[in-house]
């Protein structure tokens, strides 16, 4: 195999390494993080005050207790979506947080002023109840939800390159909502039982936890998802296509208000409008979304099997690697391998290898269709320097995993012997091509 010397780190020398020395200090990186942070701390400490405020101290630790059950389940199933190419955890972090503080706070603040301004205007509160819930709700709640997505759409741009992406962050901030919004409505319905002294299934605690948490614990992160969808549909396209960037987007936002407006308007349907509206709309919504992303996840996988083989023609990867990161079975078998056999730094290693290698296969793929930014080529050395500053320590695990996981192939005598008539074997089609051999096209990784 061709060897080349170590990649070298890319520093910006050009006028945008100048421009960030010289950037002003509120656009310093530490300044926006401190900035955020900060909002998002804030925001906390208000949405616990106004939370315990209403449920009390004890009815506050019920409801946190019963609320934070299915969050473990729920960001479990949205990493196991975003196994292809992982994105980082902070993006996760933050996604959860600005649904679990901001975006409960706006909904909070906004919904009780805009109920409150209803009733007042039209002096009948039970219909602005009705009205807030299915129409103010859903338009607050879900705009708020979908800041958390356009910020990591406009700030996180290399961490959002598809419609998973899309699907992790708008279902992570969702959860991070609905978990808020649990602890108050499990809360309350907790001082309610206090109050009334029923205990048990027959409780209104039993029946919201039923209702909240074990039927509908996905209701939030549905909806959300159909936003998630349209951002991720987004970036899929160039840069160009600016009205596309802001209709799709918008699209899914208000998809994704239409369906929370129907769900908080099922009780309105009759006694049995919950259940019509959860087997009409909720469960067949959430397969077809499973089905899309599962699909979508699939195509990836494919992307990368397409994508990689024109690196290993060129030396950066073995022959093997394209099949081996193309397939989750042969990904987790290649950090098994490292882990049992260097440890878990190994194995962490080769994890981001997998994770860099699909990357640079989606780069590339959005720069066969044109969709790539002016940054490609810049991007695809860095992508390759944490590739071969890997490659030591994975190599050896995913051409173990090729191994293992690849189908078994016949032993057939070869026709004809290689070379024939003295000419030259790569001139032949169909002859195995590997870097180094006679006739093969030469290539240069420095060469931009």
């Amino acid at each position: 195999m061709a060897t080349f010397p170590p990649y070298p780190t890319h520093h910006p020398t050009g006028p945008a390494g100048g421009a960030l020395r010289h950037a002003h200090w509120w656009q310093r990186n530490w300044v926006r993080y401190g900035a955020l942070i900060t909002l998002l701390a804030l925001s906390g400490l208000v949405i616990l005050a106004l939370v315990r405020e209403q449920t009390g101290t004890e009815g506050f630790l019920v409801g946190l207790g019963l609320a934070i059950l299915p969050v473990p389940l729920l960001i479990a199933a949205f990493r196991w979506l975003d196994r292809v190419e992982p994105g980082p955890w902070r993006n996760m972090l933050f996604a959860f947080s600005w649904g679990a503080c901001a975006a409960a706070l706006i909904a909070i603040v906004a919904n009780s002023f805009a109920t409150r301004w209803i009733a007042t205007a039209t002096a009948d509160p039970s219909s602005a109840d009705t009205l807030g819930a299915t129409v103010i709700a859903p338009v607050v709640e879900e705009s708020a939800k979908a800041a958390a997505v356009l910020l990591v759409f406009l700030f996180r741009r290399r961490d959002f390159t598809g419609i998973v992406d899309g699907v992790v962050i708008a279902g992570v901030t969702a959860t991070g909502f609905a978990f808020t919004e649990n602890i108050l409505y499990l809360g309350t319905a907790f001082g309610t039982d206090q109050l009334t002294g029923d205990r048990g299934i027959a409780s209104v605690t039993a029946a919201t936890f039923f209702v909240r948490v074990i039927m509908s614990p996905f209701a939030h992160p549905l909806f959300t998802v159909l936003t998630g969808i349209g951002f991720g549909i987004a970036a899929l396209s160039a840069d160009r296509h600016h009205v596309r960037r802001v209709l799709l987007p918008l699209s899914g936002l208000l998809l994704a208000m239409g369906m929370h407006a129907i769900w908080n308007g099922s009780s309105s349907f009759g006694e049995y409008g919950f259940f019509a509206v959860y087997a009409a709309f909720m469960v067949p919504a959430f397969g077809l979304l499973t089905w899309l992303v599962i699909w979508t996840r699939q195509r990836e996988l494919r992307t990368v099997r397409e994508e990689l083989p024109a690196y290993a023609v060129a030396g950066w990867l073995t022959p093997a690697e394209p099949f081996a990161l193309g397939s989750m079975r042969a990904r987790r078998i290649a950090r098994q391998y490292a882990r049992e056999h260097a440890g878990r730094p190994a194995a962490r290693a080769v994890a981001q290898y997998e994770a860099y290698a699909t990357s640079l296969a989606f780069l590339r793929h959005r720069g066969r269709r044109g969709r790539a930014g002016a940054d490609f080529v810049v991007r695809e050395r860095e992508l390759l320097g944490e590739l071969w500053a890997r490659r030591e320590v994975a190599r050896p695990a995913l051409d173990h995993a090729a191994r293992v996981t690849a189908p078994p192939v016949p032993v057939m005598i070869p026709p004809v012997q290689w070379p024939l008539h003295g000419y030259p074997a790569a001139q032949y089609p169909g002859q195995p091509s590997y870097p180094g051999h006679p006739g093969y096209p030469g290539y240069n990784p420095y060469q931009t």
